[in-house]
């Protein structure tokens, strides 16, 4: 009676039989191996660090003025090469559209189009009694929703103001009257606050071929340009500054813009070794497009101004940690003692968290008085904030209702190139955008465990992946010997479809084995502690950030981990046959992959994501998707060509009738991947698992 009882839940209850088996790898006493979680942030701030080493010793050889020079000319062409290109200045159009006046100050309110249709919302704050021409500062604002109309910008802008500063203060995109993913009966955002603003669109940005970056910096530029049209402005005493995300923008344009004299970053200058140790990467606007690999660091943007008056503005408990503002400045001071310009540069410091002081404050009213030549008192003094009401610049409170303008979701249309079916030169360029590593060395795997299951056995591996760290995968091996084998790619896990009855095991029961990894940032080795300021539902966009800052993808690093695994069923399973099956945006992971290793005889794609173009058209697209595209990809080659390239593998489709809310449906397949693979519409996992069995046949 008992061996019937266990005869009948083996056949109805095939979950019980798997109850006791622990499909983790790693184990958590294994110290060795449990910071898995953090196993990509820490690759990549490896690599950053050896990029990072070199341009330091770079830096520490200059002995002379003419080698500083040379340095600064470099500098100079490479940040135009990681940023650029800039679009073609274009007539501003402003247009004031209110006038106020205060009792020391008038307010003009203005509406600018840095790019056509793109419009800049800002106002002028002039003194009144200014005799001639007067020294003006931009402003530019840090990640408030509100932009500088926040008590703490207000406050800054006035003191500037009362001094007798002109003050030219605008929006930065998505933020103040220049949100972008907002409600239009409330004008309150619906994506977050300002660092989704910017990364939500700056991702796409960076697929595009383009950034985030490139379209603030050129706002910043085109705020010089209206500035020189006015009669009040002396264009010879033009300062900037800003703090935190203005810190940001205010380094960079001073950086790219030589009509700038004087500029005063605040909280954000550091070096990218201090960043990376500390707070990471930060939102998609303060990322250059493979900015470390190319040789360049933050303190780069104060040394090719020299010997322009600098001052950095920094506090001991910044999230910009404060030993690289140091470090930076130690970089700094020694270009402009170099040129005998010692006085021109100058950092300050106080105690204090992210924030504004006072002592910081008066020393940058101090700053501007002595360099733009505006002698008087730099004490800082109480203001009166302005109203709501007396800073909104538009009619209803929002660029976007007021004009019919353009969104940087609609500047990325622009960039997108009119992709060849299949260019001569695909896989080297592939290979180049993702950052691919081709594997050299045979990997080295360690067995932990294995159940036995019927019919086949489950056994549990680990693998030594491109850097310093282990990838867990299970290896399922039918009883019966084979040479065949698939490579499983589940963007959610390799414990997913592991379960019995489940497709792994269809896959097995067809006769292969079936090698199923968690690649770095998924399952067992995935949500590490690292976040970012630009994460969404979980998805961290900061991680991305820092592949591409290093000139690497996550795809590229994930491809070459997965023919690591090919290599390893080959050498060590003694594997002849070997397939590749990825579902949702692991998809990408399978066709750069393949494309990249002829071993891969057959792909598989399960409710794929099949274009990165189409992410870029899409002004809701997925969240989960973006850690799997590659940057710059769209002007030189997409998915479908891949699925083109790879079409003598036999590329099979398959898409549920009730999509689960990963990939794009099959009838929106882009060409030429329509013709390239062949496309069905399952209707359960049965009948996904019975075209898995067909696509396993010779």
């Amino acid at each position: 009676m008992k061996s019937l009882l266990h005869l009948l839940l083996f056949f109805l209850i095939p979950g019980l039989l798997i109850a006791q088996e622990d499909l983790a790898v790693i184990q958590p006493h294994w110290v060795n191996f449990k910071d898995g979680p953090n196993a990509l942030y820490k690759h990549l701030t490896a690599q950053a660090f050896s990029h990072l080493e070199i341009r330091d010793a770079e830096i520490a050889a200059i002995q002379s003025l003419d080698q500083w020079k040379e340095r600064q000319a470099w500098t100079q062409k490479t940040l135009l090469e990681v940023v650029g290109p800039f679009p073609e200045k274009t007539p501003l159009n402003p247009q004031i559209t209110r006038r106020i006046e205060k009792e020391k100050f008038l307010l003009e309110h203005v509406v600018f189009e840095s790019q056509p249709g793109f419009y800049v919302t800002s106002t002028l704050f002039i003194p009144k009694g200014i005799r001639g021409k007067a020294p003006v500062v931009i402003f530019c604002s840090g990640h408030a929703q509100e932009a500088y109309r926040s008590a703490t910008y207000q406050h800054m802008i006035l003191n500037l103001v009362y001094k007798g500063f002109i003050v030219f203060a605008f929006d930065p995109v998505g933020q103040g009257e220049r949100l972008e993913y907002f409600d239009p009966a409330t004008n309150e955002s619906t994506i977050g606050g300002p660092t989704k603003q910017h990364s939500y669109p700056g991702a796409q940005a960076f697929i595009a071929g383009t950034s985030q970056a490139t379209y603030m910096i050129w706002d910043g530029i085109r705020a010089v340009d209206y500035l020189l049209t006015r009669k009040e402005v002396d264009p010879a005493r033009i300062g900037i500054t800003g703090r935190s995300g203005g810190g940001t923008q205010s380094a960079y344009i001073a950086a790219f813009d030589e009509r700038i004299y004087a500029s005063a970053p605040e909280n954000y200058i550091t070096n990218f070794k201090r960043l990376w140790l500390t707070h990471g990467p930060q939102d998609a606007e303060q990322n250059f497009y493979r900015g470390i690999q190319q040789g360049l660091d933050q303190p780069d943007l104060l040394i090719v101004r020299a010997p322009k008056p600098s001052q950095m503005i920094t506090t001991t408990r910044d999230i910009f940690n404060i030993e690289g503002a140091r470090e930076a400045a130690t970089q700094a001071r020694k270009v402009y003692e170099s040129y005998g310009a010692e006085g021109l540069f100058e950092m300050v410091e106080d105690d204090a968290a992210h924030a504004s002081t006072p002592k910081n404050r008066e020393a940058m009213y101090a700053f501007f008085q002595r360099h733009l030549q505006l002698p008087g008192h730099s004490m800082d003094e109480p203001v009166d904030t302005l109203s709501k009401a007396d800073l909104q610049v538009t009619p209803t409170g929002q660029v976007l209702t007021s004009f019919e303008g353009k969104r940087v979701f609609d500047l990325n249309q622009r960039m997108l190139a009119s992709l060849p079916e299949l260019p001569r030169d695909l896989v080297s360029t592939a290979k180049d955008l993702s950052g691919y590593v081709e594997p050299i060395a045979p990997a080295e795997s360690m067995m932990v465990g294995r159940f036995q299951r019927e019919g086949y056995s489950v056994e549990k591996y680990l693998m030594k992946g491109e850097g310093d760290y282990w990838i867990p995968y299970l290896l399922m091996k039918p009883n019966q010997g084979t040479t065949k084998a698939v490579l499983y790619l589940d963007p959610s896990g390799k414990a997913t479809d592991a379960a019995v009855q489940g497709d792994m095991e269809a896959l097995v029961r067809g006769g292969a084995m079936v090698l199923a990894p968690d690649l770095l940032n998924v399952g067992e080795m995935g949500q590490g502690g690292f976040t970012g300021d630009s994460n969404f539902e979980g998805h961290s966009y900061n991680l991305w950030f820092g592949s591409i800052l290093i000139g690497r993808s996550i795809t590229g690093i994930h491809a070459g981990d997965a023919n690591r695994l090919v290599k390893i069923l080959q050498d060590k399973e003694g594997v002849t046959e070997i397939r590749g099956l990825a579902k949702g945006a692991m998809s990408s992971v399978l066709l750069h992959a393949a494309a990249f290793n002829p071993s891969i005889s057959g792909i598989a794609l399960v409710n794929p994501l099949t274009s990165f173009q189409e992410l870029v058209r899409d002004p809701q697209y997925d969240p989960s998707m973006t850690a799997y595209t590659v940057p710059y990809s769209g002007k030189a080659y997409d998915l479908p060509q891949l699925i083109n390239y790879l079409s003598d593998r036999k590329p099979l489709i398959l898409s549920s009738e009730v999509p689960v809310g990963e990939g794009v449906k099959i009838e929106e397949l882009p060409s030429p991947a329509k013709n390239a693979a062949q496309q069905v519409v399952t209707r359960s996992a049965r009948e996904r698992q019975e075209y898995l069995g067909q696509w396993l046949k010779p």
